[in-house]
């Protein structure tokens, strides 16, 4: 952290600037080894002057051995499991609280039996120990941090996927490597130009960090097992135990339970019904799945999503995909009847699969206008189309409903960050280490800069970016990164540019597929990758963690996690047979790739064709621009209630971005996802909360930790025992992973033909 204006501010006890144990090395340094106890809690936010300790013991080792050997093992463990998950049908996502909560019984074990020896490094006077004393927070705090770059994902491995498996060509492995570390790195440059004012400031609180630090006092806390009752470690491995049991029947043995759909098996012929019960290819009405994979795969853990967040996504669900979507499919909207009712596949005029090889030239991969005029227009199937204009809404509404509902505050404390006069408790603590110096980050800017420019215009331009491309992209990141750190850290809601960056360069840089995901990951995921260093250095800044050792465990989780997710990408890539092509898996392959045939189809709007022939006037779907707007005013009604009725306090709880974005997730997500995930956490976050609530408070997040954890580690043991060996379950019924619903993908408009499908007249 750079080290801010120090005049006027004083401390009460003299002492040293330190960063200790900053790369595990035994040093004498002088401290003060009290305590903060007599600092005044002056921080100007409310919620933080709750949650957040004002202690800190300052002698604390920080880097240590245990802190390397489990945070390094933590990320990369996280980025293997998350990556392998990416391919699956139902795409599980493993948060860091996983290994957040394990971190603690290993780190005390490994406190108790290593040995307090200093090893002495060779050739130097430096020395180290394994065991520098009792696991201590600050440890922790590091180790998940760790985790957090292990669970965060790497945007730019879908670029590699759509390559390799979707368009089937080369792309060279350097230059995939370099895409993969660059576009992580590149937030690092904004993190650093920004945190002065997203992470020195009281106003930034980012609340999101807030549950975090709830959650190490909690587990810090001496726990004595009552009696007749579980600790948390109990608990937690009671859990796992039966997870990772009973995993094997979904993911091997009955693979059909993972979504059911009564309906279709009682209308067995009737298109209608099985598009209204098919929990995968149709509106999902009366099916469920009993699977946790179904409940957290895609959405995450329902046990970790605040109350107020659930209702709303759950009634945008609802509103969304039994009226908007049932209403525009059955008018015809946009000639819906003749693709199936959701999917995120593209179609011709006559209803057949978009067939991408005539409208691209296949000797330099772009756009054939002569192709395209021979053949037809882009069509999406409804729920498709809407997504996007509901992405466009989300977007609109994000910023009007800041300005709305935060922006008497955001101004003023915006203000406060750029005086550059900070002085409340926190940042009175954090000045006694060394801050991290501004040149680091410059440097490190500088060179990944440079990187990202050889990897788009080296290697024969397979990426097809140029320069001046990377250099665009950059300047988006760079003039958002501001803003929308602001709205997050002071909010916690974060407009995307996903849209806007594939948007800005469809226009620009029409007919080349790769240059356009490439830009939106340079533009968008540096972005997000800055917007997330500086949210974990602010809670380093809460917990009181050594600026340089948060950074140098970001910079080393950063590195970890990249080699990780694009080492199992690649081994996965180039080792499953037909992996993400449906029409040639064997039956059972849960290798389905989901996520990554939206962002191929993403690539092909955006990219091949160009928003101008999609979105455009010489699109079908120019309407869907409407949204934009409609986004802009929707929080208005809200705000006006919120004013006009101030004693009803929920309605400041309806949260038009979220509720505009409540099917946000779909397509890859699907209707029994959500309904299986909106179930368990309304049921956790509402029914449990407020009869058990003490219960709730002890077991609700390591009961989602347990769940998470055995259903990833039996799925990694059943394709490396099985499934890697072409073993791939029993062959009947119940190992096809779907729902048995084969109408509900097919069209009703008149004279369409599609195999397996009644042709309607």
């Amino acid at each position: 952290m750079l080290q801010p204006d120090t005049n006027g501010i004083t401390f009460s006890n003299e002492t040293k600037k330190i960063d200790t144990d900053t790369i595990g090395i035994s040093m004498s340094v002088e401290t003060n080894k009290k305590t903060d106890t007599d600092e005044v809690n002056d921080c100007p936010i409310e919620q933080v002057r709750l949650t957040v300790p004002i202690t800190d013991d300052p002698t604390l080792p920080c880097l240590t051995f245990r802190t390397w050997f489990l945070g390094i093992i933590s990320c990369a463990l996280l980025a293997f499991l998350n990556q392998f998950f990416t391919f699956r049908q139902n795409q599980l996502y493993i948060s860091s609280v996983s290994a957040q909560i394990l971190a603690l019984p290993i780190g005390k074990l490994m406190a108790a039996f290593l040995p307090h020896k200093q090893i002495a490094i060779p050739g130097t006077r430096l020395s180290f120990s394994l065991n520098p004393g009792p696991f201590n927070l600050k440890e922790h705090v590091l180790i998940t941090i760790f985790a957090n770059a292990g669970s965060s994902g790497v945007f730019a491995v879908g670029i590699i996927t759509i390559v390799k498996a979707f368009y089937r060509r080369e792309i060279h492995p350097l230059a995939a490597f370099l895409l993969t570390h660059t576009t992580q790195m590149l937030g690092y440059g904004w993190a650093g130009i920004f945190r002065r004012f997203l992470v020195d400031s009281p106003y930034m609180w980012w609340p999101s960090n807030l549950v975090q630090v709830s959650l190490f006092r909690t587990l810090h806390e001496v726990e004595v097992r009552p009696k007749g009752g579980l600790t948390r470690l109990q608990f937690f491995l009671m859990v796992f135990i039966s997870s990772f049991a009973y995993y094997i029947v979904p993911n091997y043995l009955f693979q059909s339970i993972s979504a059911i759909s009564f309906v279709c098996w009682i209308w067995k012929d009737s298109v209608t019904a099985q598009q209204i019960g098919s929990g995968i290819s149709g509106l999902g009405v009366g099916s469920f799945g009993i699977d946790w994979g179904t409940v957290a795969g895609f959405l995450g853990s329902p046990l970790a999503v605040p109350g107020f967040a659930l209702v709303n996504i759950m009634a945008g669900f609802f509103i969304i995909l039994y009226i908007v979507i049932p209403t525009a499919y059955w008018t015809n909207s946009f000639e819906a009847k003749r693709f199936p009712l959701f999917t995120s596949q593209l179609f011709a005029a006559d209803g057949a699969h978009y067939n991408v090889s005539r409208v691209l030239n296949d000797a330099n991969f772009e756009f054939d206008q002569p192709g395209y005029d021979s053949y037809s227009r882009i069509h999406l199937s409804i729920l498709f189309a809407y997504s996007y204009g509901l992405s466009f809404a989300v977007l609109a509404a994000s910023i009007t409903h800041v300005v709305l509902f935060h922006g008497k505050d955001l101004w003023p404390r915006t203000k406060a960050s750029f005086e550059d006069n900070f002085g409340d408790v926190h940042h009175r603590l954090m000045k006694r280490y060394e801050a991290v110096p501004q040149w680091w980050f410059h440097t490190l800017l500088i060179i990944v800069i440079g990187l990202a420019m050889l990897t788009c215009e080296g290697f024969g331009r397979q990426l097809q970016l140029p320069y001046w491309g990377v250099l665009l992209a950059i300047a988006l990141a760079f003039v958002f990164t501001l803003p929308i750190g602001i709205i997050t850290a002071t909010t916690n809601q974060q407009p995307g540019l996903n849209v806007i960056t594939e948007l800005i360069i469809g226009y620009i840089y029409p007919g080349k597929p790769l240059a356009n995901v490439v830009f939106k990951t340079y533009g968008y995921n540096s972005m997000i990758q800055a917007l997330t260093f500086l949210s974990d250095f602010k809670l380093g800044h809460y917990m009181k963690i050594p600026p340089r050792s948060m950074f140098l465990v970001q910079l080393a989780g950063t590195l970890v996690a990249s080699s990780v997710y694009f080492g199992t990408a690649w081994w996965l890539l180039t080792s499953v047979e037909n992996i993400c092509n449906l029409e040639l898996l064997p039956l059972g392959s849960p290798w389905t790739c989901p996520g990554d045939t939206v962002f191929y189809n993403a690539s092909i709007i955006w990219g091949v064709v160009g928003p101008k022939r999609v979105f455009g006037n010489l699109g079908l779907y120019s309407k869907m621009n409407y949204f934009f707007l409609i986004g802009l005013l929707a929080p208005f009604p809200v705000w006006l209630l919120s004013r006009m009725f101030p004693e009803k306090k929920w309605i400041r709880l309806i949260h038009m971005p979220i509720l505009l974005g409540g099917t946000g997730g779909m397509p890859p997500v699907r209707a029994v996802n959500y309904i299986c995930w909106g179930s368990v956490g309304l049921f956790f976050n509402f029914v449990i909360y407020k009869r058990f609530k003490g219960w709730w408070a002890r077991r609700n997040y390591i009961l989602s930790a347990g769940l998470d954890s055995g259903v990833a580690f039996m799925a990694v043991l059943c394709y490396f025992a099985l499934q890697n060996h072409n073993i791939d379950g029993p062959s009947w019924w119940g190992l096809e992973l779907n729902d048995h619903c084969p109408l509900a993908h097919c069209p009703t408009a008149p004279g369409i033909e599609v195999e397996g499908c009644p042709v309607f007249h």
